[in-house]
């Protein structure tokens, strides 16, 4: 089926996935979203009513897909790009880190002058990341969707949305950076548990 894999993995990273937010993972509209989300259920993938969540099935499904998919891609060129990643990931964190806390105390956001500094700290930060996105698209094409997702999010917050910063439970730019950080992990074999350890992890 297609975006099956891309499709399952949206389920497994967020936990419960609606047809707007496959919509949003895959790049097509909601209606052939839902239609993609009942084949699954039907298929045993995934099970639930407005959202979904996968199966035993499902994340069985999904490793195999993983699998196949990740003997496609160009391991060592992959590999050579998740290292350039690393470097913006740590500018990420620190990044995510400066907008919640603010000398040690959660920022409460009401300065807007600093609030902004950080905002276009993230702004070079994605203008530093666009490139090797690219690259890593060419890597596993699939991930090619995850441009649009981040570009979306700075739209939103230079349109005065905020939230779209770091906030969980939307597609903000951290929630999509952790997305996307886990697909690569997925596609180089490699553990969030070790990645954690190594000091990798969002």
């Amino acid at each position: 089926m297609i975006h099956e894999i891309a499709i399952l993995q949206a389920a497994r990273l967020k936990g419960r996935l609606s047809a707007e937010a496959t919509a949003t993972a895959i790049g097509t509209d909601v209606g052939t979203a839902a239609l993609a989300l009942e084949a699954l259920q039907n298929a045993g993938y995934a099970k639930g009513d407005k959202t979904f969540r996968l199966t035993p099935e499902g994340r069985e499904r999904l490793a195999e897909l993983v699998t196949a998919e990740r003997a496609t891609v160009d391991q060592a060129r992959l590999a050579a790009a998740y290292e350039d990643f690393d470097a913006h990931n740590n500018e990420l964190k620190q990044v995510i880190s400066d907008w919640q806390l603010r000398d040690g105390n959660p920022n409460d956001h009401t300065d807007a002058d600093y609030d902004g500094t950080v905002i276009a700290r993230l702004h070079n930060l994605e203008q530093a990341f666009a490139p090797l996105r690219v690259q890593i698209a060419e890597c596993a094409p699939r991930l090619a969707q995850y441009s649009v997702r981040f570009e979306y999010a700075l739209e939103q917050i230079d349109a005065g949305d905020s939230t779209y910063v770091a906030r969980p439970i939307t597609d903000s730019y951290h929630t999509v950076w952790f997305e996307f950080h886990e697909e690569l992990i997925g596609l180089l074999g490699l553990s969030r548990e070790a990645e954690a350890a190594a000091g990798r992890a969002v």
